[in-house]
């Protein structure tokens, strides 16, 4: 649906309460609406269809029903106080870009049966948009994972803290990281967990992307090496299969 000028200074909220009745179903558990720009067969499928499809079943069962909301631009709220990782509902929709310094990319608003996802697309790669789209669902699973999962995940981080493996998958876990060692936080306690829960959704989000999309893994000093990347990866294959037809590693495809 084409973008209308009058609706260039609802919140997200507002956006969302609006355009409720016109969601279109993805599945059970995503719907869309877009204010961007009509969307072909090939946007829909690149947007939206394939990121979906490529969930794995067991993360799907985990989530709340979804909304995703694709609109032109997001201007931040003035509030100034919110993580990067989950904005809030006080960002704003917006027809034009934003000025310096008020642009955002990604909103979240959760209610009591259903969380929104507004993402602005306008001047964003897809591979970006793939991304904040598999890191927002990673943030939301980090917030529900059970003790089997934060048990198995925390054994692994201890292990890699023992053999004092540097890096991380992102920088936020990264910098929780070394925070954590420069306060001498250890393996336990109220920053272990803070830095696991992030590590947790800065992994999930690689091994999302990597189901769904060729992607390469940057290198360099920050990077967590291969060796350990690949044993979280094969952790999270465990407890969160593919669904069929997809592979976390090239070797894993048929021929």
């Amino acid at each position: 649906m084409p973008a209308n000028p009058d609706l260039s200074r609802l919140s997200v909220k507002q956006f969302a309460e609006q355009f409720h009745g016109e969601m279109i179903p993805l599945s059970n558990t995503f719907s869309y609406f877009c204010a961007s720009v009509p969307m072909s067969e090939d946007d829909l499928k690149e947007y939206l269809q394939e990121p979906v499809a490529a969930l794995p079943p067991a993360i799907v069962a985990a989530l709340p029903k979804i909304s995703i909301l694709l609109v032109p631009y997001l201007e931040r709220g003035e509030d100034g106080k919110r993580k990067p990782q989950t904005p809030p509902a006080s960002d704003y929709v917006s027809m034009e870009p934003p000025p310096d310094g008020r642009v955002s990319n990604v909103a979240q608003l959760k209610a009591a049966d259903e969380t929104v996802l507004a993402f602005a697309l306008k001047n964003q790669e897809v591979a970006e948009y793939h991304y904040r789209f598999y890191h927002q669902l990673a943030s939301m699973m980090a917030d529900r994972w059970t003790g089997d999962m934060e048990t198995r995940y925390s054994r692994m981080l201890r292990d890699e803290l023992s053999a004092d493996a540097n890096g991380e998958v992102d920088e936020p876990s990264w910098r929780l990281k070394q925070g954590m060692r420069r306060t001498l936080g250890g393996r336990g306690g109220k920053q272990f967990g803070e830095y696991a829960r992030q590590s947790f959704a800065d992994t999930l989000t690689l091994y999302l992307h990597g189901i769904c999309c060729d992607i390469d893994v940057d290198t360099g000093p920050r990077q967590l090496p291969s060796r350990y990347l690949r044993k979280r990866l094969l952790l999270l294959e465990e407890l969160f299969p593919p669904p069929q037809g997809y592979a976390v590693f090239p070797d894993q495809l048929e021929p």
